[in-house]
């Protein structure tokens, strides 16, 4: 069996090395481009989150490339946190790792007492469905659509945590 990667918190260092691997995962699916003016939050990638109260968690393979990356802001209005830059690389995928990855997210929304987890996925990321549905996560209804290079639609995913607060 071999040992997951090791989570670290992201830097602001990782942003080509995040690109690379969002770009890698988009270029699976027909359709589906990448394109930098449409992730500014990459530039500053561990700024970016921590500005907003969150944290951005990634895993360094044994190349040195990031392949394993999950982002996590709270929502204060909603009771919530909302994931983010959900990806793992291929050599990774069935290995743990994204369970690893969203165990960080989690312990991060109950050591807040937040009381949900929610998210939106490309509609295109079926397998990425099955993952967050695996873990709980139940489709929305509605769809959103972003108006991006890709024309994509997003599903909306919530994961509730515990029950409601009075």
């Amino acid at each position: 069996m071999t040992a997951l990667p090791a989570l670290r918190d992201a830097t602001d260092a990782d942003s080509e090395p995040l690109a690379a691997l969002i770009a890698a995962t988009f270029a699976e699916y027909p359709n589906c481009f990448f394109d930098w003016s449409e992730f500014p939050e990459l530039r500053r990638p561990a700024s970016y989150y921590a500005q907003k109260g969150g944290r951005h968690w990634v895993a360094d393979g044994p190349d040195g490339r990031i392949v394993g990356s999950i982002a996590v802001v709270p929502v204060p209005d909603q009771n919530a946190v909302e994931l983010f830059k959900v990806y793992a690389d291929p050599s990774q995928r069935g290995s743990g790792l994204a369970q690893a990855l969203f165990a960080q997210t989690l312990a991060f929304a109950e050591a807040g007492g937040y009381g949900e987890m929610m998210l939106w996925s490309d509609s295109k990321f079926a397998r990425g469905h099955r993952f967050y549905e695996k873990l709980g996560f139940v489709r929305w209804p509605g769809e959103r659509y972003l108006a991006d290079i890709s024309s994509t639609w997003e599903y909306h995913f919530r994961k509730p945590l515990t029950a409601a607060r009075p």
